[in-house]
């Protein structure tokens, strides 16, 4: 398989599985939407197989320090980042990565709808709240 082809089939599973997304060919190179707002996308740049995120910029700013981050091409300056493929092979790590743009790219209801998705799975039980006990106020006197 060439490498675009596997890169692509793992972003179609971790993207995929996001609520309200769907692939479309951009620029003609494959991105993922929530709604009608990229997340994602897998593409070529010089000739480098690359996968872009958006990430809160001090993340995106932390992560371009890394060999083989660096800022997107155009909107790397609102937090885009892009992962070549070829140097970062942690594919968890760029799941992980892609699941915060996704955050943050998402309606609120449909990252809630996420979320009550990933609440729903077991884990382990939930633990009782506890009672918090008011005291009672003392009187105060009231002025003659």
């Amino acid at each position: 398989m060439k490498p675009f082809d596997a890169a692509l089939a793992k972003m179609r599973r971790i993207c995929l599985s996001l609520p309200d997304t769907k692939e479309t060919p951009t620029w003609g190179q494959p991105h993922f939407r929530v709604g009608e707002k990229i997340f994602s996308g897998l593409g070529e740049e010089k000739g480098v197989l690359t996968v872009g995120f958006k990430l809160e910029m001090d993340h995106a700013d932390a992560m371009v320090r890394r060999p083989g981050f660096s800022r997107a091409p155009y909107v790397g300056h609102k937090g885009w980042v892009s992962a070549d493929v070829a140097r970062v092979k942690d594919w968890d790590e760029l799941g992980a990565l892609i699941h915060e743009s996704y955050r943050l790219i998402a309606p609120k209801k449909t990252f809630a709808k996420w979320q009550g998705e990933a609440a729903a799975t077991p884990a382990a039980p939930a633990r009782k709240a506890r009672k918090t006990v008011r005291r009672a106020s003392s009187p105060t006197k009231k002025r003659a």
